[in-house]
């Protein structure tokens, strides 16, 4: 609770306005306290966000091109795409091979028969024995699988779905839906449609009447459940496999999609002879991952070179409350972004990291009797006075359309890639490794000042923020107890000077008696 303090009464000094004057040069000193410490807050979120755009390359880029995956990718050409499509795992065999399309497979799904009552429309809500049954309760019976001479062979038999003439046709179609089947009732066409939730003949369902009850035959017929061939009435279309015929070989399977010698095969329609499917290394995805790495790289590495040699905020602090007062949003705004873009400024340890990086990418190895760099490849830095600032780290990939610095050049990567894709994947894996082991032996030490996994140094940032912190905290007291002490000053003045008063007083009364 803050004291209440009545000065000046005997005075008339405006005692408030003297101890502001008097403590403002201890806070005015300890103000650099208090900076200090947003600067160092500053360049915690500085290096926070630089450490995790590291970290995300080291563990995607750097970490993914490692491995042989980057340059195996492989796509296979439908000569009908419109028959079947293909996706190609980097195991599948190189070459061309025929696919003919039997059958596709198809789900179970009945079709009931028009269902009415002696008025109105029949709804949801509509009865059983609006429908015209009024017997005892009874059961239907639904059985999952195929089903040969009265036994089903594979699959199992779903729970009875328990009739009652109070039923509503909502709630028939829940049990239905419950027991595992798509169920619905269609207002608009006064049917009720039950269809298998998979394909397959071994999906396959058949909803029939319990044979030892005749109540539940006259259900069935009520439902308008009971499969005929006569018009209007019920229609079942039994669910089926697919079946294809991959290098004249047959293969079934309850879904439209087969999984075969690393190919995923998913058939759209029946064809009418056979089709063909080539299979081949996908160039343009290992350039794709190539391309994706250098453009990473050389972004990732513009930034820590732009941090690294920012301009200097030197006569630039963070700005008190009452420095912000005194300017409009937009100067605070610039003021504080001159300062917050020069926390990196030459700093040692974001030139650890870049320097580490940019070794790795100069690495030369031996390859079948051949040395190979990253220009062997096209891949190469522009000229000093062609690069832009900040970018002279940057590299660019001759011939590549996105990059107007080196679009006209000659692709010496893809011919590359097709001329020798081994040699290419041997590369880069070798380089990828280089450069994840330089930033790995950076960001996996920890000792007092850095934790693992960092590029940085975490924990002393931390700690000089903490002191920093600390030491905001004790000049606060000191300027509280300044404050105290300059009001118990005056306020034993006030007292003294009341003293002084109530004694005049008295003399004069004495007199004037």
């Amino acid at each position: 609770m803050g004291r209440i303090r009545i000065t000046g009464m005997n005075s008339g000094l405006d005692t408030d306005s003297m101890v502001k004057e008097l403590v403002n040069a201890y806070e005015k000193q300890g103000e650099k306290y208090t900076k200090a410490k947003t600067k160092t807050e500053w360049k915690q979120e500085a290096w926070t966000v630089l450490n995790n755009k590291i970290k995300s390359f080291f563990s995607k880029q750097a970490g993914n091109m490692r491995f042989s995956s980057a340059y195996s990718k492989k796509s296979t050409t439908v000569s009908d795409s419109t028959k079947a499509s293909v996706v190609t795992s980097s195991n599948a065999v190189n070459g061309s091979q025929t696919l003919k399309v039997n059958k596709l497979a198809a789900a179970g799904y009945l079709t009931g028969a028009k269902l009415e009552k002696t008025s109105g429309e029949v709804t949801k809500d509509t009865t059983l024995a609006e429908l015209g049954y009024n017997l005892d309760d009874t059961v239907l019976k639904i059985g999952k699988g195929v089903k040969k001479n009265g036994t089903y062979t594979e699959g199992y038999v779903t729970p009875n779905i328990a009739i009652s003439k109070n039923m509503t046709l909502k709630q028939f179609t829940d049990q239905v839906s419950a027991a595992g089947y798509n169920a619905n009732f269609d207002e608009s066409t006064g049917r009720l449609f039950i269809s298998s939730k998979e394909s397959g003949a071994k999906n396959d369902f058949t909803i029939e009447a319990d044979s030892s009850d005749p109540n539940s035959a006259v259900a069935l017929e009520k439902l308008g459940l009971k499969v005929t061939d006569a018009e209007g009435g019920a229609y079942m279309t039994h669910g089926s496999d697919a079946e294809i015929e991959l290098n004249g070989a047959k293969f079934n399977s309850a879904s439209n999609t087969f999984s075969i010698n690393g190919l995923t095969i998913t058939a759209k329609e029946v064809t009418s002879g056979t089709i063909s499917l080539v299979t081949d290394t996908d160039y343009n995805e290992i350039y794709y991952n190539i391309k994706n790495f250098i453009k990473e790289y050389s972004s990732l590495m513009n930034e820590m070179d732009k941090l690294y040699n920012a301009a200097s905020s030197k006569g630039y602090e963070p700005l008190t409350s009452e420095e912000k007062d005194a300017m409009t949003d937009d100067e605070i705004e610039k003021w504080e972004k001159k300062i917050k873009d020069s926390l990196l400024k030459g700093d040692s340890e974001l030139d650890t990291v870049s320097s580490a990086m940019r070794n790795a990418m100069l690495s030369t190895f031996n390859i079948d009797g051949k040395t190979y760099s990253l220009s062997s490849f096209g891949i190469h830095t522009l000229g000093y006075f062609d690069s832009a600032d900040n970018e002279k780290n940057a590299y660019h990939i001759d011939g590549n359309k996105d990059d107007p610095d080196t679009a006209g050049n000659e692709d010496r990567l893809r011919a590359m890639i097709a001329s020798n894709p081994d040699a290419t994947a041997t590369f880069f894996q070798k380089l990828s490794q280089n450069l994840y082991d330089a930033m790995n032996k950076i960001q996996s030490t920890s000792d007092n000042y850095k934790s693992f996994g960092n590029f940085f140094s975490d924990k002393k940032l931390q700690n000089e923020y903490v002191d920093q912190e600390k030491q905001v905290k004790k000049w606060e007291d000191y300027v509280a107890k300044q404050e105290d002490k300059y009001y118990k000053q005056f306020t034993a003045m006030e007292s003294a000077m009341s003293s002084l008063n109530s004694q005049q007083s008295y003399i004069s009364q004495l007199f004037a008696g």
